[in-house]
């Protein structure tokens, strides 16, 4: 085998709190990350021509050097493993950039296992989850996948039950945010309220969609909102579409919702793409740990 393709699956944030700060000036958080079925493709073949790494993507206004996470994780195993053959790496970009989604780290993990797998190296996954955590707080969660409680800086993890199965709508609208602009602008201690991840954990363990939907909190809300009343605006109309609940996912701006039917669900999609024609609009499911891990 000397060519692989993998699907690199975006997350969501549940629930972000955001609990004290670091000497080094990373924050401690406490989330509930849940993967979705909206990804990026991946296809990573040997290359006899070269000993380099060679990049490509759908998206030309992306990187494809050592800007680009994807690179330096190859660049990473590459050395590490001492290498010789070329890689090419081809990216197919269907998660929006810079939308909260993980979308840069979800193509990083994808990339070390891609590799580990095609080169044979034999890492496991906790092997690949030091490495990735080398390369961004989100790789480790995104090597895992499914529903998880993330910790630390987002690299303690435990693996927590499935979320029950129901349609998710996804707005982007046509901006992006610095994550770095959005935790340095926070004032975390000055937070007056907090997601109750204790009670959203026990809601999974029951199964109760109602309750997790309304116990989803995100407390970078209160940074990018302000900045960008657009996602307020999306919010309130995925609820007045039937939405149980509707939360901005990560530093934003991403929007999703959660529905109890299809069919509310496809009418509320119809009508965001009539409402907000150049925003990115999706209409998708959460995915479980078993089907991100199961690729291979």
């Amino acid at each position: 085998m000397n060519k692989i393709i993998l699907k690199a699956y975006g997350k969501l944030n549940l629930a972000l709190d955001t609990i004290g700060k670091r000497a080094d000036g990373y924050h401690l958080v406490r989330m509930i990350m849940q993967t979705v079925n909206l990804y990026d493709v991946i296809t990573i073949q040997e290359d006899d021509t070269t000993e380099n790494i060679t990049l490509t993507t759908n998206r030309p206004d992306l990187p494809t050097d050592q800007n680009n996470l994807i690179y330096k994780a190859a660049d990473l195993l590459k050395k590490e493993f001492h290498i010789t053959k070329g890689i090419r790496i081809h990216l197919e970009k269907n998660i929006p950039v810079a939308a909260g989604m993980a979308g840069g780290s979800t193509d990083c993990a994808t990339t070390l296992v891609g590799i580990n797998s095609l080169f044979s190296l034999g890492l496991t996954l906790e092997e690949l989850r030091a490495r990735g955590v080398t390369l961004g707080a989100d790789v480790p969660y995104c090597l895992m996948g499914g529903t998880a409680l993330s910790e630390g800086i987002g690299e303690i993890l435990t693996p927590l039950p499935d979320i029950p199965s129901c349609p998710v709508l996804l707005v982007k609208p046509n901006i992006d945010i610095s994550t770095k602009w959005v935790y340095t602008t926070l004032k975390w201690q000055d937070l007056t309220t907090h997601p109750d991840i204790h009670k959203m954990i026990q809601a999974l363990e029951a199964k109760d969609l109602h309750t997790i939907a309304n116990t989803m909190e995100n407390v970078l809300e209160t940074v990018t909102i302000p900045a960008n009343p657009i996602i307020q605006t999306i919010k309130d109309t995925m609820l007045s579409l039937g939405a149980i609940n509707s939360m901005m996912s990560g530093s934003g701006p991403t929007v999703f919702g959660l529905f109890e039917s299809k069919e509310a669900a496809s009418i509320a999609y119809y009508q965001c793409k009539q409402n907000y024609p150049n925003f990115q609009v999706e209409l998708t499911e959460f995915v479980g740990q078993k089907q991100v891990q199961n690729q291979i």
